[in-house]
């Protein structure tokens, strides 16, 4: 982010603006939406400036701004359509120490004007850092269709309820008041019965929340899903968006972190792979802890909070204390590879089951029913099975598989920097190595993916056979 959207206060200010044609008229109309006095320099003004000048809603001075009239300015717009004057002005205002917006120069502004959905006080400022003008007025156009006119209204109607608000207890108390009132109850007022509607609806609710007893902590164990922001749950966003605290894994992707409300307090307890980690312990304790406070409490876990997210001990813990809880639900990560991959987890015909396995647990890597696994048509999701990979292919060749059974290993799934590798069991490591897969991955047993399936398709009536010349990257 090269430029940092900011609220001026421009009361009282004066903001110059140079041209007095076309171009300045457009950014004196948007300007004077604001509190600031507005004066505005050309040699030949338009007859739009001299009618508003007429009417005392600016200073009109016939003439090019000089470096003396940037005395006391907040703000000047070098607005005059044309380079050199306006290169002119660029130069004198930063001689000055006043900042200059050059209009449609990127790299001469020292600020940019973004595009502006206006419901004063409330204002959306949209700006594409100068890269997509026509771009941010869709969005303005998307967001203007989204806000009701009268959403400044209920704004002011909140300004002045606020010192009545500052008796209710801080945090979640206010936070439920303010959010009932913008979300349904001070909108269905104000339609019915205007501001004063609009203002009783405010009053019921502070006095129901005074008799509330103050809202004990609770913890949501919620699930991330695999990384892509946009594959977390609607009630994961609300939740993120209403918690006093998030506690997080590693592997949440900071895209699904940036959806937190902005107070929230975020703490990672990480677990990295022979590296520093949080033992699960401590972070039992800092869960029951938090929420002792009073704390909303989010413990955000990548994928899904039951699939190898030791969500038992956590419960435990919860339980132990006393403090209420609930599970909200996230894709999990083979779900997300395997609709990466194109392929369907179970297909009538090929597997009648699928098997969730870990590669490898607390205790080094697993034993499984390795015979099961290793019979033709067996499918498994394999998490944590990066490291464990070797042992998994000598396990299953050790008891029967077919050297050709196809294997899919996707890593980082959903994320930008997603990767997908086609394998066979007598492959997999060598053909992981050439990948440089490191994980966070997925092995997918007795799946290959889609577009491998369709390229072998054409040389060869055996698919497994041709796989098992090497994996398709």
């Amino acid at each position: 982010m090269r430029h940092l959207p900011i609220s001026l206060d421009l009361r009282d200010k004066v903001i110059a603006i140079t041209g007095a044609g076309a171009v300045a008229l457009s950014k004196t109309r948007l300007l004077s939406k604001t509190e600031a006095a507005l004066c505005v320099y050309g040699s030949e003004p338009a007859a739009e400036f001299v009618r508003l000048a007429s009417e005392g809603r600016l200073r009109l001075v016939p003439r090019p701004l000089t470096a003396h009239d940037l005395m006391g300015k907040a703000l000047v717009y070098a607005a005059s359509g044309d380079a050199a004057e306006d290169a002119r002005i660029v130069s004198l205002a930063r001689a000055s120490g006043v900042l200059c917006n050059a209009v449609d120069n990127l790299d001469a502004s020292d600020f940019l004007t973004p595009a502006i959905v206006d419901r004063d006080p409330v204002t959306v400022a949209i700006g594409t850092e100068g890269c997509a003008p026509v771009l941010a007025r869709q969005i303005k156009a998307e967001v203007e269709a989204r806000l009701s006119p009268n959403l400044g209204i209920l704004a002011r109607v909140a300004e002045r309820f606020r010192p009545q608000a500052a008796a209710l207890p801080g945090g979640s108390a206010r936070r439920r008041l303010w959010s009932r009132f913008f979300a349904d109850v001070g909108p269905r007022a104000l339609d019915n019965g205007g501001e004063p509607a609009a203002w009783r609806a405010l009053e019921t609710l502070a006095a129901a929340a005074q008799s509330e007893e103050s809202k004990a902590g609770h913890v949501h164990l919620v699930g991330a899903g695999p990384g892509d922001p946009e594959l977390l749950t609607l009630k994961a966003r609300r939740l993120l968006h209403e918690a006093d605290v998030v506690i997080y894994d590693r592997l949440v992707s900071a895209q699904v972190l940036e959806l937190a409300r902005r107070e929230a307090r975020l703490i990672s307890v990480g677990k990295t792979p022979g590296g520093p980690s949080w033992k699960q312990d401590d972070i039992n304790a800092l869960i029951v802890a938090e929420a002792r406070t009073g704390a909303q409490v989010v413990r955000l876990k990548s994928g899904d909070p039951g699939v190898y997210g030791r969500l038992d001990e956590e419960m435990d813990a919860l339980d132990a204390a006393g403090i209420a809880f609930s599970i909200v639900p996230g894709i999990t990560a083979a779900t997300a590879a395997a609709a990466s991959t194109k392929v369907s987890l179970t297909r009538r015909g090929r597997n009648t089951a699928l098997r969730i396995l870990t590669g490898h647990d607390v205790n080094g890597f697993v034993e499984h029913d390795w015979r099961a696994l290793a019979l033709p048509g067996a499918t498994a999701a394999i998490y944590m099975g990066v490291a464990a990979a070797k042992f998994l292919q000598g396990r299953l060749l050790m008891h029967g598989a077919s050297p050709a059974t196809p294997l899919c290993v996707v890593e980082n799934a959903s994320a930008p920097n997603q990767t997908i590798t086609a394998a066979t069991l007598g492959d997999l490591s060598e053909q992981m190595t050439a990948a440089g897969v490191s994980g966070p991955a997925i092995l997918f047993l007795g799946l290959a993916p889609r577009r491998a399936l369709a390229a072998v398709a054409t040389l060869s009536p055996s698919p497994t056979t041709a796989l098992a010349a090497g994996g398709i990257r």
